[in-house]
């Protein structure tokens, strides 16, 4: 596993690049304005709750370059568990990782998971570049497809395997904007299409924070039958706020992550 934490995400961002192009321009349309301040909030990861790589797995890799665990989140109409973890040095980026419950579908759903979970050899999961090493099984196009019918979170994360499914700017850390409504607007101005569901804004000022993304860029994947454009991985915008105590808040507002899942939804 990595030492180093800056090592680990800059592995992390070229990979989520390879299949991510508008994070590139995007990153450079906001550099444009704040050469110096593109600070990154957070990085969410998927996983399944199955032994071999469940989220306590891919935690571990974090865990050994200074982070802890901080919070825990429940989707029950998604059937997902997430928890998320900060570093030590509160100007490195927060990680969110969620798992689906394999228990919570059809025994269909759990036979095709269980199968391509066969294929993962444990040793790879201790390995440094796991945590964006792509997929570790075949897959074919009626697989991934009745995935699905049951899960898109299941269906992505099969499709994808173990990569950052986002990456998020910090408002908070940017000079030229100060409200999340600015940042949307510049974006679309742009030509970016933001994900709508639940409104452009997840979340208020109430709850200590408000988030909006893109919606996941379309990428070719490679399925063992043949190769289908699907959702790749998207970027995020948030800005927090201090709570009763002057501090910044540092969590999660499961109601908003829950729509902004769905930015990988496929369309």
């Amino acid at each position: 596993m990595h030492e180093n934490v800056d090592e680990l995400f800059e592995q992390i961002w070229k990979n989520y690049l390879e299949v991510t192009p508008t994070a590139l321009k995007i990153h450079e349309l906001l550099g444009a304005y704040e050469p110096k301040n593109i600070v990154n909030d957070h990085i969410a990861l998927r996983t399944f709750n199955h032994k071999k790589i469940g989220l306590d797995k891919l935690a571990a890799h974090f865990i050994k370059v200074g982070y802890k665990e901080c919070g825990e989140y429940h989707f029950d109409a998604k059937h997902l568990y997430a928890k998320h973890f900060e570093h030590t040095d509160p100007l490195k980026p927060k990680v969110f990782i969620s798992e689906l419950l394999l228990e919570k579908f059809s025994s269909g759903l759990q036979n095709s998971i269980h199968n391509l979970m066969d294929q993962i050899d444990e040793r790879d999961v201790l390995k440094d570049n796991f945590i964006y090493s792509g997929r570790h099984w075949e897959l074919d196009v009626k697989t991934y497809d009745l995935l699905l019918k049951e899960s898109e979170y299941a269906a992505w994360t099969a499709a994808w395997g173990y990569r950052a499914n986002h990456f998020t700017v910090s408002i908070n850390y940017l000079n030229k904007f100060n409200t999340i409504q600015a940042v949307n607007e510049t974006l679309k101005k742009a030509g970016f299409l933001l994900n709508t569901s639940g409104g452009e804004i997840k979340g208020t000022p109430e709850v200590l924070l408000e988030q909006s993304s893109t919606l996941a860029d379309m990428y070719k994947v490679k399925f063992v039958d043949s190769e289908v454009e699907i959702p790749s991985c998207f970027y995020e915008f948030a800005l927090r706020y201090k709570n009763d105590k002057g501090e910044l808040y540092t969590g999660f507002v499961p109601a908003s992550a829950d729509k902004i899942f769905e930015s990988t939804n496929t369309r």
